[in-house]
């Protein structure tokens, strides 16, 4: 599951709300994409400035209505037999744990087949991805291949999150709940699937095309996608975590796309720990070194337009506040000396 950090209040219908449950980042525009930063070459200036100008283009010309909220139906039941985190014992969401994340040579086995599962059901998942089917559908076949399987849905009963995975359509940045509404020709969809499996969680999410989607749109997954994929390619023993967050601020600021404020977590035995690993290179905090063995995700979100955002009354399901689409990648990794392993593949 994604979440990022934010010090700020963000408004809601004319009100105030403030970030409990997620933390998304920091106010931003293409304004201040254009102009924060570090001093640019004049050529590469007037790049990004046509650049911005395609994507408020893009912006103008949406082709589906905004997001609604759909009717969300009953939580589904988990067999008794199936092991559940602690978390459960509470509606609260537990606090980021300070432990990092270090299994050890049984644990990784552990680990890595409950990601191998988490991948198997999120390539199931976007099979179904097409017009006219429901999140609600998609939330039911993912609960139900999790449970056959002998794992426990991660989201499901998580600070009182409704339902067994995350389904995020356009505008949704993160956290959608799964309901009624259903997928439109044109929608990009995430889909962020975690489970857990023999004590560990395994957490990696994917973003879709649903029909004939906008060719705006198939780039910004496509970048998004290559910002995961360097992100991965700086990772190995003794590397510090500030190189993630600088190769994918350069590679997504070099197509014109916004995404401060999100981070990575580590993840094992629970599913969010410490390090915070922060995928943008402007944020002011310690960084740390990463160390072999060690296990956590890294998910880029990036937004065609504005990081600020809204929050529907479910105080879970976070939109872009200009209404611009969002688009997000996820993998659990292993420290090695020399790289990292991804460990939600199957």
């Amino acid at each position: 599951m994604s979440f990022g950090i934010s010090q700020s209040h963000y408004l809601f219908n004319g009100g105030q709300l403030t970030p409990s449950i997620y933390f998304a980042g920091d106010p931003a525009n293409l304004s201040t994409l254009l102009l924060s930063g570090k001093k640019m070459k004049k050529s590469s200036f007037f790049s990004r400035i046509r650049r911005i100008q395609e994507l408020q283009n893009t912006l103008q010309v949406r082709r589906n209505p905004p997001l609604v909220c759909g009717r969300v139906s009953p939580r589904l039941p988990v067999p008794d037999h199936i092991p559940k985190p602690p978390y459960l014992e509470s509606t609260e969401p537990p606090k980021i744990s300070s432990e990092h994340q270090f299994p050890d040579s049984n644990g990784i086995v552990k680990m890595k087949a409950a990601c191998q599962l988490a991948a198997r059901v999120l390539n199931y998942a976007g099979t179904l991805v097409k017009p006219y089917v429901s999140t609600d559908e998609i939330d039911k076949a993912v609960h139900k291949m999790v449970v056959e399987s002998g794992a426990y849905p991660s989201p499901l009963g998580y600070g009182g999150f409704p339902k067994s995975v995350c389904t995020s359509v356009n505008e949704c940045m993160f956290h959608g709940v799964p309901d009624s509404r259903q997928l439109q020709n044109g929608d990009i969809i995430n889909i962020d699937v975690a489970v857990y499996l023999d004590g560990y969680h395994g957490d990696t999410s994917k973003t879709f095309l649903c029909g004939d989607v906008n060719e705006s749109l198939i780039k910004l997954v496509k970048v998004t996608e290559e910002c995961l994929e360097k992100g991965i390619s700086v990772c190995r023993d003794g590397a510090s975590f500030n190189e993630i967050g600088k190769i994918i601020s350069e590679h997504a600021q070099k197509h014109g796309y916004n995404m401060e404020g999100f981070i990575g977590h580590g993840v094992g035995t629970v599913l969010h720990s410490e390090p915070l690993i922060y995928l943008h290179q402007n944020y002011d905090y310690e960084f740390g070194y990463m160390i072999e063995g060690q296990t956590f995700t890294l998910e880029p979100i990036l937004t065609i337009g504005t990081t600020e955002f809204v929050t529907w009354p479910d105080k879970w399901t976070i939109l872009t506040a200009d209404g611009g689409p969002a688009s997000q990648f996820e993998h659990t990794i292993l420290i090695t000396e020399s790289g990292a392993e991804v460990l939600t593949t199957s």
